[in-house]
């Protein structure tokens, strides 16, 4: 019998921390998932298909911008709700919660915070809605985990920006409207722009043959001297903490995210645990393979407290870069753990489309390399608890 998703396993009632508005998101985004997401997605992932139709559907649920007033058509709700938004997605799929954390914390969250009021008033509505679906171009060929790097350029022209460069791993690329791109001026500063689909000499190729995030579209960013308005630039960040603040807040939601994955390997196995008997009982009953379901709900238990005083502090501002960076790194290296303990219980099974535990799998070896890297997470709190930079 194929696995069907259930609730989510609450060993600490840390469901009594979550307000009635939390468990009613939690709730409709767990139907949304099971609608529109969980039925189709193993043949998505199979097909390497990107379902361009999602992404109006998640605009109407609400999975864009949550954080976002709603005055640009944002959810206007707190962190945690954004987080239990992303667990439940990413409990589907983890590049059906890439495509939302993007447009999100990538896209809309840069826009917010560091935009004019215009260009709040003119992409924000459309990105909440679904109408538009936005990238965030950070990343380049020649430098992943050292964004510093880059050599993407702007240089004035008077009445506009003349823009020139590649990004690369771009998710959401091939299908967006607007680009959300980081570039150095001629001081070498970094500043962020607004680019358009349709500007001459943008262009998006897509990466094909992926092993990972299948249902999720992946592309370049090509900048060959397109002409950006000056009314295109974001005016209120200057520097490399313009990109790192907006990966804040993407990796606090894949902090989350990554749970939601973790926690449907765990639910597959446990339920395929009590049916499958060998030497006549369910290997549920075997030593063993108590064992594994046991610690796997202990990570995934001691992963929701710390996402949850996360968001807490997230709530109040008072979290730091270090401490999302450290709940990224867990939840991501917990869940692929999972996975693969899970991907034993179920034997031969789990290497099919019948489970989801192998495309989980193989989207968690993205995700535990994207938005800073397992060991870059590593090195960000070994920083901060030694003072020491180790990166150089």
């Amino acid at each position: 019998m194929a696995y069907e998703p259930t609730g989510a396993p609450d060993y600490y009632n840390i469901d009594d921390l979550l307000t009635e508005e939390h468990l009613l998101i939690r709730q409709t985004m767990r139907d949304f998932v099971k609608r529109e997401i969980s039925p189709k997605i193993e043949q998505w992932a199979q097909d390497a298909h990107f379902p361009s139709e999602i992404v109006k559907k998640f605009g109407d649920v609400g999975a864009f911008g949550p954080t976002i007033p709603t005055e640009y058509g944002g959810g206007g709700l707190d962190y945690i709700s954004y987080g239990i938004i992303m667990q439940e997605i990413e409990r589907g799929d983890s590049g059906m919660r890439s495509t939302a954390s993007v447009q999100g914390s990538l896209v809309m969250y840069p826009i917010y915070k560091y935009g004019s009021e215009e260009q709040r008033n003119k992409y924000l509505p459309k990105l909440a809605s679904g109408e538009w679906l936005g990238c965030f171009g950070l990343t380049e060929p020649d430098f992943g985990s050292n964004p510093g790097g880059m050599v993407t350029n702007i240089k004035d022209m008077g009445d506009h920006y003349l823009l020139n460069g590649s990004k690369m791993w771009i998710s959401n690329s091939p299908e967006c409207q607007v680009a959300v791109v980081w570039a150095k001026n001629e001081e070498g500063r970094i500043k962020g722009l607004i680019v358009e689909r349709g500007m001459e000499g943008f262009t998006t190729p897509e990466i094909h043959n992926k092993w990972s995030l299948r249902a999720s579209c992946t592309g370049e960013l090509v900048f060959d001297n397109v002409k950006v308005p000056k009314e295109n630039l974001l005016p209120n960040i200057d520097g490399l903490r313009g990109p790192l603040g907006c990966l804040d807040s993407a990796r606090y939601g894949i902090s989350w995210g990554a749970i939601g994955a973790a926690i449907d390997c765990y639910e597959s196995a446990l339920k395929y645990s009590k049916e499958r008997v060998q030497f006549d009982k369910p290997i549920g009953g075997f030593q063993l393979t108590q064992k594994k379901l046991a610690e796997m709900l202990t990570e995934i238990t001691k992963a929701q407290l710390m996402v949850w005083r996360l968001g807490t502090l997230m709530n109040e501002g008072k979290a730091t870069t270090q401490q999302i960076s450290m709940a990224k790194r867990n939840s991501v290296d917990m869940a692929l753990h999972i996975a693969r303990e899970a991907r034993q219980i179920h034997g031969g099974m789990g290497i099919t489309g019948e489970y989801p535990i192998m495309r989980h799998m193989m989207n968690l070896e993205s995700v535990i390399t994207y938005e800073g890297t397992h060991d870059i997470h590593l090195l960000i709190t070994g920083a901060d608890i030694t003072g020491i930079q180790a990166f150089k």
